[in-house]
């Protein structure tokens, strides 16, 4: 009976022993799962390494499209300054070639004077003595030269106000005379000369609708058109620049306002 007890202890703590100690399939699963860590903690730095490699290539790429943004950005302000000098040069060109045709009216004014002096007092002299040709002097207050002294007044002495009342006197008193849309003209440049520039517009208004078939008023037109622009209104400045391109076609004016309508946009 003893013997028995012994028997069944010993078989029991084999059978406790053999359930303690793990299978090959146990052992074959373990290896797995630990495989199965490895490899996923080996993913992970990878896929880390990664993303630390492509966040530096991105923040590479931004900084060279900052850089490259910088750049042309400085370009474009260079062009912009670079067009905004384009620009003033082309205002000065339009600036010297109007002081050059309001010089060459004046000398075209003068000769004709003269021309009219000769005519009216022809010289007697004979032979090989040319003739000589004397303006009415300004004590006798002839109406071509208070119309010079005041031409002269405003466009290089700059008296403008002065310039002015003595247009304004020589219209008064000669109302037909053939210089008169000349001395209308010279008003409104002087207004322009003081940035009276509303003034200045209906002036050469007042010149348009009076002597509309004179070559002044081609002037009028482009002075009135620039003059426009300066305050800003480029709508109405162009659409007197094309009418003086559409009523005057072979005026110098209407040259001016071609170029000045193209660099304009049209």
């Amino acid at each position: 009976m003893k013997s028995l007890r012994i028997l069944m202890l010993c078989a029991a703590t084999l059978a406790l022993l053999a359930g303690c100690i793990p299978s090959q399939q146990e052992l074959a699963m373990s290896r797995d799962l630990e495989e199965m860590k490895r490899r996923l903690a080996a993913t992970e730095r990878e896929l880390a390494t990664q993303q630390t490699d492509r966040l530096g290539q991105t923040r590479q790429r931004l900084d060279d499209l900052t850089q490259q943004q910088a750049k042309t950005q400085a370009d474009l302000d260079n062009l912009r300054l670079e067009l905004q000098s384009i620009h003033g040069r082309f205002a000065d060109l339009d600036q010297q070639r109007n002081e050059l045709q309001e010089e060459l009216a004046l000398v075209r004014d003068d000769l004709g004077l003269r021309i009219s002096a000769l005519e009216e007092n022809p010289s007697s002299a004979t032979g090989n003595t040319a003739p000589v040709v004397q303006l009415p002097k300004a004590g006798a207050a002839q109406p071509e030269t208070v119309y010079l002294q005041a031409v002269d007044a405003i466009r290089k002495q700059k008296h403008y106000a002065e310039g002015r009342k003595q247009l304004e006197e020589f219209l008064q008193k000669n109302p037909g005379h053939s210089l008169a849309p000349n001395a209308a003209y010279w008003i409104g440049e002087s207004y322009a000369g003081e940035k009276e520039y509303e003034k200045a517009i209906l002036q050469f208004e007042d010149v348009i609708q009076k002597y509309g078939d004179h070559p002044k008023a081609a002037a009028a037109y482009l002075k009135q058109g620039l003059t426009f622009d300066q305050l800003g209104d480029r709508q109405s400045a162009r659409a007197i620049l094309e009418k003086l391109v559409k009523s005057f076609p072979l005026s110098g004016e209407a040259g001016i306002a071609k170029e000045r309508l193209k660099a304009w946009g049209k």
